[in-house]
């Protein structure tokens, strides 16, 4: 059984368009998913896209949507974002109450064993296009509870232990940057990075180099 790390934030459309492949992969191959949680890029560095090219954003919604489309993967626009921006879209606002939540539900589904089922679940709600308003009603606890958890557990634990895991959260991005990148989804296998949707046949390349085996 090899190992990736899989480091993953519920704000990227690419990291919910990841899970499919890689789904894929863990029913074939022996490999274990460890996610690694960090909290989006405008919240680590806030200035991020403040700096960014102003075609930045219309190349990344053109880019997802086309991916998904060749794909295969049901998306459409989160409603509503998981990060709350102010009016010129550059920056996150002060107060953020969605992300935080789940991406702390996430770090609990890891340091518990294994969040991969929780991260896919939860990113389908968000991303697939088929819900309006993924935080309202039951929606998360529906998911959740699908994937194999239990959402009164995670939600309270997320709460109950916040600064905890806001310090291995943040340790995460540190670890992401040893490795080599800032992004996400990025793959690290034995130290190796691979960043986006588009790495993941020279991912699978380097594992079978590795002694990668089939189930």
């Amino acid at each position: 059984m090899l190992t990736i790390d899989l480091y993953w934030s519920f704000r990227s459309p690419f990291c919910y368009l990841v899970t499919v492949p890689l789904r894929a992969m863990q029913k074939r191959y022996q490999v274990r998913i460890n996610v690694k949680p960090v909290y989006p890029l405008v919240l680590r560095v806030p200035d991020y896209f403040l700096k960014a090219d102003p075609k930045f954003f219309s190349y990344l919604l053109l880019d997802v949507a086309r991916t998904a489309e060749m794909e295969g993967i049901p998306f459409g626009r989160p409603d509503p974002d998981p990060i709350v921006m102010e009016k010129s879209r550059k920056v996150a606002a002060p107060e953020q109450p969605y992300i935080y939540d789940i991406t702390r539900m996430a770090m609990v589904a890891a340091e518990e064993g294994d969040a991969f089922p929780l991260v896919v679940a939860i990113s389908t709600l968000i991303y697939a296009g088929t819900v309006r308003g993924w935080h309202e009603g039951s929606h998360l606890e529906t998911a959740t509870t699908a994937a194999g958890y239990d959402y009164a557990h995670l939600r309270g634990a997320a709460r109950d232990n916040a600064e905890a895991l806001d310090a291995q959260i943040a340790q995460h991005d540190a670890d992401l940057s040893a490795a080599g990148h800032w992004g996400v989804p990025t793959m690290v296998f034995q130290g190796e990075p691979f960043f986006g949707f588009e790495k993941l046949d020279t991912l699978l390349w380097r594992m079978k180099q590795h002694g990668l085996e089939e189930r």
